[in-house]
């Protein structure tokens, strides 16, 4: 039994979920089962590795949205391998789906960058602080998977009113920034036990929802982050909600990723052109 605290528009509620391995009909699917293609983005000398999986039919008529996940910061490297670790079965699954059709698309960060532009330090009883900035250049990280996202985002078959992003922990942290670097693009962001600068939550567009989610008794990254960025997006009037789990520590993408509202929260989300 897990608990999950959701925090609604400043109304408080607690839901008690049983999470069971046929909740989503899930099947043990892992990562060689699932046909991701491997690519890189390249911008000169530099390149940015992702796998990407792609439904069969798409087409100017059948337009399909774009799911960009960031990984978190055990997955770095440049085997474009490590970044499905977390997250590929489970929203492979989701788009193979004829309901959900989309292009799903992991990109790897570098062993020696960080998606956020943030500064860490491990404290003596073993956990990190991190100060993150609220302004200066993007990590070269950053500017590379803000160069795969606008190049993806032009493709004719890409809905440009359903791109989603999210993350978890480092790729969290990296779904906060992208919301204040490009945010005009996203439909609906979901950080996972990430977190960020409130300050940047001013530049954040009202017509993007967002779910945060994190671990009441995470170690690694406290849950204080996402509190604050929550607070922070529901007093500029954003639509945003925050799930903690009280029985989850850092590893609460374990809980997210077999919950089916979230899917079908975010499948539903559509941005509202403007008038």
């Amino acid at each position: 039994m897990s608990i999950m605290k959701i925090y609604l528009g400043g109304f408080f509620s607690m839901l008690a979920l049983v999470f069971s391995q046929g909740q989503l009909e899930a099947r043990n699917l892992d990562k060689e089962e699932v046909s991701f293609e491997k690519s890189s983005f390249n911008s000169g000398k530099d390149s940015l590795p992702y796998r990407f999986l792609l439904p069969e039919k798409t087409g100017v008529n059948n337009k399909i949205p774009l799911l960009i996940f960031l990984h978190g910061s055990g997955e770095r490297g440049n085997d474009n391998e490590k970044q499905l670790v977390h997250g590929s079965a489970f929203f492979a699954q989701a788009v193979s789906s004829k309901q959900r059709p989309a292009l799903l698309v992991f990109p790897q960060c570098a062993d020696d960058d960080y998606w956020a532009n943030i500064d860490r330090q491990r404290q003596e009883d073993g956990s990190i602080s991190f100060r993150f900035k609220a302004g200066g250049a993007p990590t070269k990280a950053m500017q590379l998977l803000i160069g795969l996202i606008d190049s993806l985002a032009q493709l004719d078959y890409i809905d440009k009113s359903r791109i989603y992003v999210g993350g978890l922990s480092m790729g969290g942290m990296g779904t906060f920034e992208l919301l204040w670097r490009r945010p005009e693009l996203f439909a609906a962001a979901f950080p996972i036990c990430g977190g960020g600068n409130t300050e940047i939550v001013r530049n954040y567009t009202p017509e993007t929802a967002v779910w945060i989610f994190h671990g009441e008794a995470d170690p690694v990254v406290s849950p204080n982050y996402s509190i604050a960025m929550f607070k922070s997006m529901q007093q500029a009037g954003m639509p945003v909600k925050l799930s903690l789990y009280p029985d989850y520590a850092h590893n609460v993408w374990d809980a997210v990723f077999q919950d089916r509202a979230f899917l079908e929260w975010l499948f539903s989300i559509r941005k509202q052109p403007k008038l």
